[in-house]
């Protein structure tokens, strides 16, 4: 949209600006957030947000509203011919930071509100409007941002560099995490970004909200580990704020708590003289004096949390003072401190596993290009930390003014008795170019606190290897939901880790005495002798040849237990599930089902094994257990000797019909295989044909029964005798001809979502580090990988610090959601970037 289309309003008159008339209203207040953070202290020495530009990206606002003094500039970018706000929205968000009703007081009155109106009455957005409005904020030197809104596609790449470049320029983004809780991995963009100060919320009793959503990143997935967000939480429910004409009301949400946290921001930056702000403050800095002033809440994780609630006035005292450094957040990793640093603290480190991977961020107030000067070093404490081994990989460019530092950490094999905690520090040194008028370069010491628990090896019965490599999510394609009959959430794009969407299941395997690892690489990384069972979940991708013959040999010959939850898969239902989207006006259909059925037949084939292509609902009961089945799928294939537990289910297959549509149709139920059991050669198999049961995203009852049973059985050889009764033998094998299986879909370029078609294999840094860099266990081969036509080239003589681009394929922009209230629900349009 061109700049003569849009409108400006300046100065609205109001209130006096001297901040004795705030000091007025304070017994008025006291019970507002305002003052639970201290903002009246600030008043009275005079810190308002005076001449601080603080830009709201938002529903817009109107020029005549009483609540506000000083609306410097309205903007409108959308396809609407209004500057106002219709919806409520925006004047919300503005009056939270700047609004100066004495019923609903923002925390800095004297901020210059620049009004960015980005979605329209339908509370529909472009990126394209997006990227208008960022240029115009970086023209017109905006302080700070606010985004009460965001979406799960952190590779929609245009507005994500864009977020780069208005944080290159200095400008303090703040930003909702999104309204997906009590969910994990849920983690909207751009707050999930290092740069971005990313706000979960709170009640007033310091527990985190219900509908906060929560860690960890998923961008590091599979071969790496998610970063620590939010930064830091603020309250969210039942926060007063500005009607869209008059007057004050109440709302909830995380795009609440957001404009809280850029009001305290707006304050701090007002402290600091004008003429020195750009000096002192830019998006590291002001990250730094958040996360280092939070009050630390008893109880949440650092992933529900981040460092804490905002203090205010801590952060003051941090910045009054400040001189620009870099630091480590979070800086202390301590597995005694449970359950703040879950899940770290849930299982010891012990020798012979793969690594445990911590990944930190770099945070560098000293400016915003930095480089780490010379690799990090490892300084134990005592003798006993000498056992402890830590691979580093970190961003070769620290980049806009922020970075990682991941921890790879090992056991020794000298330490597979040793029982005890190792503590230390990891120290780096960060340098940036020298600031205008300096000569030396600006440098500073970094340290992270390590204190670690350490037991010996477990027994091979209880280890569980989790394999997260075959796992493909959104973004970048269109992967489906596994459950169809959850209808408001079509896409699966929580990271399907055992520290996301199945928490709750790590955390039962760890009460029942379980030892559980992740594998973010294939099959022929890991080293089968040490593992009682591999867990293959909701898994999406194909897998190498040499990764089907691998796991042949490990369960026939080296007694590796099998244990597999599928998911539906049926083509036709697939193609009913496409779209027609709007930003690429091209049609989206789902790239495989809820798991990848012909992929994971032909890794199973050897076995003689298959699962099928319907698509069944029902409940059923095992031992007086009741569980849901909830889109799963059938067997097909079963050897003989075999155990089989069959029940009637609805097949919606054909239909494409929910459950409760099916239940009310009177439709017939068949008694279809679902639960397969079996010895094969040292090893033991289990396979299950639905995983929602363990996945806690979408859950109407869990299996965590029948996951011990199963475990029991692949780990230890434990039959229990319902599961292995008489009855549930296989005298006859089960048996579909070839031609009746599954078969892949011939219209998606897989290449484009794969981490298997069109590459090669090679063991990641999630891997052992003797591993490392090869194609895995008795397949050590070196060097640069093979070139796929369109593919890029991984050199491996690059070393540990590597980095790997993104696909800048096409795909759908699905959308930017504002943070919950009453405007509308969780659904997002697949059409558009959209309000939540």
């Amino acid at each position: 949209m061109s700049f003569s289309e849009k409108e400006k309003h300046f100065h609205h008159s109001g209130l006096s600006n001297s901040s004795l008339n705030w000091s007025r209203h304070l017994l008025m207040q006291r019970s507002q957030v305002t003052s639970l953070f201290g903002a009246d202290a600030l008043w009275r020495k005079g810190y308002t947000g005076a001449k601080v530009k603080m830009a709201i990206f938002d529903t817009g606002i109107r020029a005549d509203h009483p609540h506000f003094r000083n609306i410097k500039e309205r903007t409108n970018w959308t396809n609407e011919d209004t500057l106002n706000d219709n919806l409520g929205h925006g004047t919300f968000v503005a009056g939270v930071i700047a609004g100066e009703d004495a019923e609903c007081l923002g925390f800095a009155p004297d901020t210059e509100i620049y009004a960015f109106r980005v979605f329209t009455d339908a509370q529909v957005s472009y990126t394209s409007w997006f990227l208008d409005a960022f240029n115009y904020a970086i023209a017109i030197n905006m302080d700070v941002l606010n985004l009460s809104i965001g979406g799960p596609d952190y590779l929609d790449l245009p507005f994500v560099e864009k977020v780069w470049e208005i944080t290159a320029n200095n400008i303090i983004m703040v930003s909702a995490i999104g309204n997906d809780g009590p969910l994990y991995g849920t983690l909207n963009n751009p707050a999930d970004q290092s740069d971005v100060i990313g706000v979960g919320g709170i009640d007033y009793s310091d527990h985190i909200a219900s509908f906060s959503s929560r860690g960890m990143s998923t961008w590091e997935i599979p071969h790496g580990y998610g970063r620590v967000k939010p930064d830091v939480v603020a309250y969210g429910r039942e926060i007063m704020g500005s009607k869209i004409s008059t007057g004050c009301k109440q709302l909830s949400g995380t795009s609440v708590a957001s404009p809280v946290v850029a009001g305290v921001v707006c304050l701090l930056v007002s402290i600091i003289p004008e003429n020195r702000r750009k000096e002192i403050l830019n998006p590291a800095s002001m990250k730094q004096a958040l996360v280092e002033g939070a009050a630390k809440l008893v109880g949440p994780n650092m992933y529900e949390q981040g460092a804490g609630r905002v203090d205010l006035l801590e952060s003051f005292e941090i910045l009054k003072s400040y001189q620009p450094r870099a630091s480590i957040f979070p800086s202390i990793l301590d597995y005694t401190n449970c359950p703040y640093t879950w899940p770290f603290c849930r299982q010891a480190l012990y020798s012979g596993a793969m690594p445990v991977i911590f990944n930190a961020t770099i945070l560098n107030g000293m400016g915003v290009i930095g480089y780490v000067q010379s690799p990090p070093t490892w300084h134990p404490s005592t003798e006993e930390g000498n056992l402890l081994r830590i691979h580093f990989t970190y961003s070769e460019v620290i980049w806009p003014w922020t970075g990682y530092l991941a921890l790879h950490m090992q056991i020794k094999e000298e330490g597979g008795h040793f029982s005890g905690v190792i503590e230390g520090n990891v120290i780096v040194r960060i340098f940036s170019p020298p600031a205008q008028g300096e000569k030396t370069a600006r440098t500073s010491t970094c340290v992270l606190q390590l204190k670690l628990n350490v037991v010996p090896t477990p027994p091979r019965s209880k280890r569980i290897l989790w394999d997260q490599f075959h796992s493909i999510k959104y973004p970048p394609g269109y992967i489906p939901r596994d459950s169809l009959d959850v209808r408001n959430d079509i896409l699966d794009w929580h990271g399907d880790h055992l520290h996301t969407n199945f928490h709750i299941m790590f955390n039962m395997l760890r009460d029942a005495g379980y030892y559980v690892e992740t594998l973010g690489s294939p099959f022929t990384c890991f080293d089968a002798s040490h593992y009682g069972t591999l867990l293959l979940v909701d898994l999406e991708d194909e897998y190498f040849q040499e990764e089907i013959e691998k796991l042949r040999d490990d369960v026939i010959n080296t007694g590796l237990g099998l244990a597999v939850f599928a998911e539906w898969y049926n083509v036709d239902t697939m193609v009913k599930m496409r779209f027609f989207d709007d930003n690429t006006r091209s049609w989206w259909t789902p790239v495989t089902g809820g798991a990848n059925i012909p992929a994971l037949n032909d890794l199973l084939e050897p076995f003689g094994i298959a699962f099928g292509d319907k698509i069944l609902n029902g409940d059923f009961y095992i031992d007086g257990e009741h569980s849901r089945y909830a889109s799963g799928t059938d067997i097909v294939r079963f050897p003989r000797d075999g155990y089989i537990h069959s029940f009637p289910f609805l097949d919606s297959s054909e239909s494409g019909a929910t459950q409760n549509v099916l239940l009310n149709s009177g439709m017939n139920k068949a008694d279809s295989p679902i639960l397969g059991l079996l010895d094969a050669g040292e090893g033991r198999i289990a396979i299950y044909g639905d995983s929602n049961c363990l996945d806690s995203s979408h859950m109407v009852t869990n299996c965590y029964w029948l996951l011990r049973k199963i475990l029991d059985f692949t780990g230890s050889n434990i039959k229990d005798p319902v599961l292995f009764s008489e009855s549930a033998k296989q005298d006859v094998p089960l048996y579909e001809d070839d031609t009746r299986l599954p078969s892949r879909r011939t219209d998606v370029n897989y290449t484009l979502y794969s981490a298997v078609t069109g590459k090669d294999l090679i063991c990641r840094s999630d891997s052992r580090f003797e591993v490392w860099g090869t194609k895995g266990y008795n397949l050590h081969v070196r060097g640069r990988n093979k070139i796929m036509p369109g593919h890029h080239v991984i050199d491996l003589g690059r070393g540990l610090n590597s980095t790997f681009g993104s696909s800048r394929s096409r795909r759908p922009k699905f959308t930017k959601k504002r943070k919950g209230d009453s405007l509308g629900n969780r659904y997002f349009s697949l059409l558009w970037m959209c309000l939540n």
